[in-house]
This record gives structure tokens, sequence and C-alpha cells, in this order.
């Protein structure tokens, strides 16, 4: 992903999940990027590889992210 997918994403995920806290870093691999809130990791960008100018969000969640 290019600086400019990671900032389109960035501000989408901003605006879906109403949190000015989310951030999307680049990653040494260049088909996805890190996303993180208040600097803690939450999930994977991928590019969708059947659909160009697509991305996927990966997020796992758990067991102990449950308790509370």
């Amino acid at each position: 992903m290019d600086q400019n997918d990671i900032d389109r994403v960035q501000a989408h995920l901003k605006r879906t999940f109403g949190n000015p806290h989310i951030a999307v870093k680049a990653r040494p691999q260049k088909d996805s990027a890190e996303v993180e809130m208040k600097g803690e990791f939450i999930g994977v960008i991928y590019q969708d590889e059947d659909e160009d100018g697509s991305f996927m969000f990966e997020m796992a969640i758990l067991p102990e992210d449950l308790d509370g």
C-alpha cells in the first residue's frame, strides 16, 4: 500500500468508527498496513487481490480481550 492508500483507508476508518485515535501505518510488506488505536495494534489492512482499489480489514479478538 502506498501512502495515498494508507491515508484514504485511515480517514475511512476514523469516519466509520467515529474514532480519531485510529492510525494506519506502513509495513515492510507492500500489500498491507497495520492498524493501531491509541498506539495499540488492533489489526491489518490488506489490498484485495480480487478487486483493484479495495481493501480488507482483519482483526483478531482473543479470549482475554473479551474479559471486562
